[in-house]
């Protein structure tokens, strides 16, 4: 659990930072991490548009240098995109400038107002750097589809176990989670359909909410 769903008092170190998002309805927000690549992400967007459901991909910059294309496609597509750094850097091993340099180098392509730190590795130092740019989205429940130890069963009897309203959901765009993200993902989708839940994308104005720890 510790991986899948943060505890509490870890979320408590982030208070300004979103990690569930409340919602009168049963509601679930789908994120995407790591892409736009040609591999992975039509996939995905072909498996959204045939359920038509809307997520939030938060996208890699040098990603999206390579792939304009299908960066485009996710846009017009009509799903939320968010910065996820240019490199994919871990925080903790980044001085803080330069890892606030490259949010800034990706964000010249992706031009949005979320950031998500890959790895969810993220000090106060880091918030306090990027506050005032961007709105720090992390998660409820990590899926774990980028662990290649775990079978695609796995990785969606995770999903069914920790889901609950108001969760940010992390799936992962990428070579490393394409074989478990093509099992879980389809089958995530028709079970939280079927438990009556209903996907949005991350705004500006679902965030002005109170975000839930």
């Amino acid at each position: 659990m510790f991986i899948e769903q943060t505890p509490r008092c870890f979320r408590y170190i982030m208070p300004k930072a979103v990690w569930r998002l409340p919602k009168e309805e049963k509601t679930v927000f789908l994120t995407f991490d790591d892409g736009p690549i040609p591999e992975v992400t039509p996939y995905v967007l072909d498996l959204l548009r045939e359920k038509n459901i809307k997520a939030t991909f938060f996208c890699v910059g040098d990603n999206v240098r390579k792939y304009p294309d299908i960066f485009k496609q996710v846009m017009t597509e009509g799903h939320q995109i968010g910065n996820h750094t240019f490199n994919h850097l871990q925080g903790f091993k980044n001085n803080l400038d330069y890892y606030a340099d490259n949010v800034e180098r990706a964000d010249a392509l992706i031009n949005s107002p979320f950031f998500r730190p890959p790895h969810g590795q993220f000090s106060f130092f880091h918030k306090w750097k990027l506050r005032k740019n961007y709105a720090i989205i992390l998660w409820d429940l990590v899926t774990r589809d980028y662990n290649r130890k775990l079978s695609g069963e796995e990785v969606f009897s995770i999903v069914q176990k920790y889901v609950r309203n108001g969760s940010i959901i992390v799936f992962h765009d990428s070579l490393k989670a394409e074989k478990n993200l093509r099992y879980a993902l389809p089958k995530t989708i028709d079970f939280l359909i079927k438990e009556g839940y209903k996907f949005e994308v991350i705004t500006e104005d679902t965030i002005k909410q109170k975000s839930i720890i």
